[in-house]
């Protein structure tokens, strides 16, 4: 024991004198020993937040409740909340009410025509379908996951995520990483193509209409193509990959060599305004046959009346837009980008669908909504607001085991979800997780469909604008209708 002692005094002994003798840290410095503890306490911040000091609604990206939700619908645990609401409703600004019906709309019932079990719920629209191309198709669920590249996300994590949405029968976005082995385990992929062209580039990085045949070639559960202009995690940057982080199955699928950084650009060389956007659309879609679309996050608008004003003009137009909102974030960012570039979702879709609408094209496109929209209400706000589609990202990765650590830029994810450390992916078990994704995917469109029931109809998308409430402080409420056109004349 006096050994043991001694060794331990002599540790805590050369802790001290090495804080003292330090000039980094003022105060391990002045505090020594004690510091170590305001340091080990900061490390561990978020997670002690998460259960000792923040109540049920208050905590960000997602609450407690959140949170506690999509958990227990993956696990198909109980997801019913007790003893009414504990948000205070009167004090509460844009706080979002659904106007249920004296008749609700009554849904097949096992053995009837219509019924499907696990709630699917296809889109309304044929994407590709007004510029007729050759593999138009209808997306059987209006819940898909969006885009989270390999590389930003493990192995474990984007095989646990192909495989739900293949039990799910929803589309997976494969995010500007490229296309590796681990999407290839049953679920339809859209490919994303983002500035760097990740497994369609040629060898000074451009845009290679050939690379992407050979890829398409290699996986036929491409779907469909969308070109990512930005995303609303760090809209208007590119992005770097360490070379330290290249592993050989992550240089593959990009195809980069894995001896030096990987630099995604801000912009695309393959187009420079709207007029060559929409050639490159038309180009990539009668050499694949495949559906091509866009993804952004909405900042400057004259980009967006020039690209509808040229669709009236011309006839070329994207087969579908996907808008990011400002609130989005699976991507690590700057502070700045993440909390004040880009409008957030509600606002910027409004926005840029009004401009189609007003040039009468809205209805040419299909249209899918992402940020935050993983739960019931915010998916209805976005389909009233004109969303054919609804993409969730971070909502997916808490159904797979995220614990919102917010360790995700660091590649030390607890959960074994945002890392490739191999002890630390050893955890999350992608047979297991596939059925707990697939199963929050199950949850939300039937919830869907319950909330659609409940305003009247047989389908979400067909909910409007003027079947939502905005509650504002002070006994004050606006239909969301209502509500946009007052902020817009703002």
């Amino acid at each position: 024991m006096m050994p043991f002692f001694i060794v331990v005094s002599a540790l805590l002994l050369a802790v001290v004198v090495y804080d003292l003798l330090q000039k980094k840290h003022a105060i391990l410095r002045n505090f020594p020993l004690l510091g170590h503890l305001r340091y080990l306490l900061e490390a561990i911040g978020p997670e002690l937040r998460q259960y000792i000091v923040t109540d049920n609604d208050t905590e960000r990206p997602f609450s407690r409740d959140q949170r506690r939700w999509v958990y227990a619908s993956s696990k198909k645990e109980n997801n019913y909340f007790g003893f009414g609401t504990d948000n205070d409703l009167e004090a509460s600004s844009n706080y979002i009410i659904i106007k249920h019906s004296a008749f609700p709309c009554a849904h097949p019932l096992p053995g009837e025509e219509g019924y499907d079990p696990e709630y699917a719920i296809p889109c309304r629209k044929v994407v590709g379908g007004h510029r007729q191309r050759r593999q138009a198709f209808r997306p059987a669920s209006v819940v898909n996951v969006s885009g989270m590249s390999f590389g930003s996300l493990g192995s474990a994590a984007i095989e646990a995520i192909n495989r739900g949405c293949g039990i799910a029968g929803c589309l997976h976005n494969t995010g500007e990483g490229g296309v590796s082995r681990h999407h290839l385990h049953g679920g339809e992929l859209i490919l994303q193509l983002g500035t760097a062209y990740f497994g369609s580039r040629d060898e000074k990085g451009g845009f290679s209409l050939a690379m992407l045949k050979e890829t398409l070639e290699r996986t036929p559960t491409v779907r469909a193509i969308e070109i990512k202009l930005s995303q609303g995690a760090k809209p208007g940057l590119g992005g770097l990959l360490p070379k330290e982080k290249i592993t050989a199955e992550i240089a593959l699928a990009r195809g980069i060599p894995g001896d030096r950084d990987c630099v995604s650009p801000a912009g695309h060389t393959a187009f420079r305004d709207p007029d060559s956007l929409l050639d490159f659309i038309e180009t990539v879609a009668d050499a694949t046959g495949l559906p091509v679309g866009i993804k952004s996050a909405v900042g400057d608008m004259r980009f967006w009346e020039n690209l509808a004003r040229l669709i009236v003009e011309t006839g070329r137009a994207p087969d579908f837009i996907n808008i990011d909102g400002g609130e989005g974030g699976t991507g690590a960012a700057p502070l700045v980008h993440a909390d004040h570039v880009a409008l957030p979702f509600k606002i910027g879709f409004h926005r840029v669908r009004s401009v189609f609408e007003e040039a009468g094209v809205a209805d040419w496109i299909v249209w899918g909504g992402a940020g935050k929209l993983g739960f019931p209400e915010q998916a209805v706000v976005a389909m009233a607001l004109g969303c054919d589609l609804v993409h969730v990202g971070r909502e997916a990765l808490l159904s797979i085991g995220c614990i919102q650590a917010q360790r995700c830029h660091t590649g030390h994810c607890p959960a074994g979800v945002a890392t490739h450390h191999k002890w630390l992916m050893r955890g999350l078990d992608p047979m297991s997780k596939s059925a707990r994704l697939a199963n929050y995917i199950v949850t939300l469109r039937k919830e869907l469909l319950a909330v659609a029931s409940s305003t009247g109809h047989r389908h979400p998308a067909e909910i409007t604008m003027d079947q939502i409430e905005i509650l504002d402080a002070g006994f004050r409420s606006r239909t969301l209708a209502e509500q946009l056109s007052v902020r817009e004349r703002g």
